[in-house]
């Protein structure tokens, strides 16, 4: 899944996924600080942290860093996971982080089309699994989630290592 590259894909009308380009880096931590959460957390004018952390995707294998792009702007990313493990009989499962869609597109049916997406992705990468995690305060999330089939099924646990 890592470098090289599938082709651009149209989900709706002038709306393409496509594999992230590092110039399309500003325009993703946009969007991952546009709510008060990632304002919180992200950092905009510290490009340098976000140049090192595209090349550890970019080179690994497992990982696919999608975007939207509308004509040539970016309205939506995506960071899709392949893990293999020893459960589910030694299936793989995805893992989809950071899901943002730019608020003027949102509403329009392009979330949905690119979770799809990312479903069809993860099990052309022969995922049997998707999940993912929303923090609790993002409630419009979940709806959105568990509209299209998503359960929250486990609770999940975090820790700093400051």
């Amino acid at each position: 899944m890592g470098q090289g590259g599938a082709a651009a894909e149209e989900l709706v009308p002038g709306v393409v996924v496509d594999r992230a380009r590092f110039d399309d880096v500003p325009a993703i931590v946009r969007l991952l600080a546009d709510d008060p959460l990632g304002a919180a957390r992200e950092s905009p004018d510290e490009p340098e942290v976000y140049r090192r952390a595209f090349e550890d995707v970019d080179a690994d294998p497992n990982q696919f860093l999608a975007v939207l792009r509308r004509g040539d702007r970016v309205v939506g990313t995506l960071q899709l996971t392949v893990v293999p493990g020893l459960s589910r009989r030694g299936s793989a499962r995805a893992q989809v982080e950071a899901v943002r869609v730019h608020d003027g597109e949102r509403g329009t049916g392009l979330g949905t089309a690119f979770l799809e997406w990312a479903e069809r992705a993860a099990r052309a990468r022969g995922a049997v699994l998707v999940q993912l995690t929303s923090d609790r305060a993002r409630g419009d999330a979940h709806r959105f989630y568990e509209r299209l089939g998503y359960t929250p099924s486990h609770l999940g646990f975090k820790k700093p290592l400051d």
